[in-house]
């Protein structure tokens, strides 16, 4: 078995609920997926970072991170696994809301400006959490590569930011499930 074939059994089994739900889109849907019982599952985590780094590793890339906080353990779940692998990509966190105090800014971790970065994402609806991350990312003068789901749900989200002229690469898509 693949380790798509392995992530996709998990998913189905520990993340997708059926019903009616509002998506964080403001969407409705008849199906929800909550990729954080598979993101912070070590076994999941560590077929996503295996995946995204196989997605990534001959793209010289510097950092990988994304919208706090479905982007959270899949960065860090890649960047240690491409560190496995012998790629050393610095996990970030891209804030919702500016930083306070302190510095005052919208990006944690250790990325610089110049730097080559991936955008991750858990789920992709309506892109808009890629797009916020992108945006805070070039504000700070980080140069986004591409994205990365583990799920596409098929509903304009890719196409919005390959619009904006990012790549998008998604582990499963709506009809794996």
């Amino acid at each position: 078995m693949t380790k798509r074939e392995e992530l996709k059994i998990l998913v189905q089994k520990d993340a997708v609920k059926h019903g009616h739900f509002i998506l964080a889109s403001g969407k409705e849907s008849d199906i929800y997926v909550d990729l954080r019982k598979v993101t912070l599952n070590p076994k999941g985590a560590k077929l996503i970072g295996e995946l995204i780094t196989d997605i990534i590793k001959d793209r010289g890339v510097d950092a990988i991170g994304g919208l706090t906080m479905g982007a959270d353990p899949i960065a860090l779940a890649t960047s240690m696994l491409a560190l496995d692998a012998g790629k050393h990509i610095n996990a970030f966190v891209v804030r919702k809301e500016k930083k306070a105090h302190g510095t005052m800014g919208w990006i944690e971790g250790p990325i610089d400006p110049g730097d080559k970065a991936v955008v991750v994402e858990d789920v992709i609806t309506t892109g808009s959490s890629a797009i916020k991350a992108i945006e805070r990312l070039k504000e700070s003068g980080v140069n986004v590569d591409m994205v990365v789901a583990v799920l596409d749900r098929n509903e304009g989200g890719r196409e919005a930011i390959e619009a904006l002229g990012y790549p998008v690469q998604a582990l499963l898509t709506r009809e794996d499930l």
